[in-house]
């Protein structure tokens, strides 16, 4: 079995990158996301991993070169954060379109302006409605795990579509924890080498992604969609397959002490362990509180999350980015959508905490908490004069 190690999670991930074979690396440094690529290059200087690292003049050219590389058939690696993640914006969407399963690690940072180098999530949700598959962790051992996991996840020739693993900036990407690291051997028998089934070659040559016209985009679109919806499927089946090598489990949606609870919290990323030691506080008051968060964004499990708060009164939705001019915050509005027409749902409150890196306490969970409570009466007019919440 793989070994037990200190380590800051973006050298693990660079570590988790040369398990997996990664054949080209296309970067460009930003911070919080510059370790991880730091080290890549480190580990392909000494002979470590046998790749191709490309360096860059912008993270646009960056996701460009990977975009060539995995049209050749090899497995591509790249990495950004916030502004970075910006401005691939444009080339962004074309990798979904043409099937190019490039795997991503975002290290989550706040947008400018003003400038900000700490952590929310407004670089990601501006990214949503590209085509990747979007997958989220909690701490250092989950981002090595999601990262190997994506590389099979992608590549699948029922899936090839890129595929993103999110983690926080400087709260998760900085910090040292304990990780088990499989050993090479393991990680080899799980991920098979890469085949596209089209690919560039010289010798055979083909064209990806040419003009088209409204009597054909409009279907590309539709195919592309339910393809990527079907992803689902097979991503399960990593899960599955991960859970019985590894031992460690993974859903698409992730409960933390709901079976009862009046109230739940939900939130993605690192501090969703914040919230879950606020929720055990809580508990040991009395108070019927749990937690929810998405391990998977994109594509949206719709049905996990519906069978999820379906017994649940009051859904405490926590955004950590902000959709000026909205109705609340995007994971929020997400959720609402989701459950406009199920069944059973839960009456949803929204709150915008933690942006631009500002710390979310467990005194906070607790207050966000109390102030969703107010929801199981009936309406009492000081609910909807508490600044901060949005009800539906």
């Amino acid at each position: 079995m793989g070994k037990r190690v200190a380590k800051e999670v973006s050298i693990a991930i660079a570590d988790a990158v040369k398990l997996a074979r990664a054949e080209v690396i296309a970067a460009y440094p930003i911070t919080p996301q510059t370790h991880i690529v730091e080290h890549l290059s480190e580990l392909v200087a000494n002979g470590e991993l046998d790749a191709e690292y490309i360096t860059v003049e912008s993270e646009h050219s960056a996701i460009s070169a990977a975009l060539g590389a995995v049209a050749t058939g090899a497995r591509t690696f790249t990495s950004t954060s916030s502004q970075g993640l910006a401005l691939m914006h444009e080339i962004l969407f074309i990798a979904p379109a043409l099937r190019l399963p490039v795997v991503m690690v975002v290290a989550n940072r706040a947008l400018s302006a003003p400038i900000s180098i700490w952590n929310d999530h407004s670089d990601i949700m501006a990214q949503r409605d590209t085509g990747w598959i979007q997958l989220w962790a909690e701490n250092g051992q989950e981002a090595v795990d999601l990262v190997i996991q994506a590389f099979r996840i992608a590549e699948d020739r029922n899936v090839m579509f890129p595929t993103i693993v999110n983690i926080d900036g400087f709260t998760l990407s900085h910090v040292i924890e304990p990780i088990e690291l499989p050993d090479q051997e393991e990680v080899d028998a799980f991920l098979p080498a890469f085949k596209p089934k089209y690919k560039l070659d010289p010798r055979k040559p083909l064209t990806m992604g040419p003009v088209g016209i409204p009597e054909i985009y409009f279907e590309a679109k539709k195919a592309q969609d339910e393809a990527f919806k079907n992803t689902r499927r097979v991503i399960l089946r990593v899960w599955k397959d991960w859970a019985q090598r590894f031992g460690r489990e993974y859903h698409p949606v992730e409960t933390y002490r709901t079976e009862d609870a009046e109230v739940v919290l939900l939130i993605n990323g690192s501090l969703a362990e914040t919230a879950m030691t606020a929720v055990d506080k809580m508990r040991e008051q009395g108070k019927k509180v749990g937690l929810i968060r998405f391990r998977l964004w994109r594509p949206f499990p719709m049905q996990e999350f519906r069978k999820a708060v379906s017994k649940i009164p009051v859904l405490a939705v926590i955004d950590r980015a902000l959709t000026p001019g909205g109705v609340g915050g995007p994971l929020g509005t997400e959720v609402r959508a989701a459950l406009y027409n199920a069944a059973r749902r839960p009456r949803v409150v929204n709150f915008i905490a933690g942006l631009g890196g500002r710390d979310i306490t467990v005194e906070d969970f607790e207050e966000m908490a109390d102030r969703a409570a107010f929801y199981l009466k009936k309406r009492p007019k000081e609910a909807y004069e508490m600044i901060g919440v949005r009800e539906s």
